[in-house]
């Protein structure tokens, strides 16, 4: 297997998804410790539907792709910059949306 390449479709979803997953579990317990009635039921469902994407991609990722030891391959800085560019796209993808979907449920509650 060779180094990280966020070019990779399946490096970039992981990235996505896991950053959703993520920011769906610190929201979900933010609304669920703070909130009160309707607002904390929320908070509750955006936790556990946290947990269960990332659950599902991580096993999903472990059944379909065994892990591997990475070897360290020299890599120029251009190179570098351009995966670092796509990791935190994908990053920001990923938390926009579940950001955006803790909006809308609390906008709607």
């Amino acid at each position: 297997m060779a180094a990280l390449n966020a070019m990779d479709l399946w490096t970039f979803g992981t990235i996505l998804i896991l950053t959703f997953a993520l920011f769906l579990l610190i929201t979900g317990a933010f609304t669920a410790y703070f909130g009160s009635g309707k607002s904390r039921k929320i908070g509750a469902g955006l936790l556990v539907g946290g947990v269960v994407v990332g659950v599902l991609w991580a096993y999903y990722i472990y059944v379909t792709r065994p892990l591997s030891p990475i070897s360290a391959a020299s890599i120029g800085l251009g190179t570098v910059i351009i995966q670092s560019v796509l990791v935190i796209l994908a990053a920001v993808i990923g938390a926009g949306a579940a950001i955006g979907l803790f909006l809308l449920a609390i906008m709607k509650s």
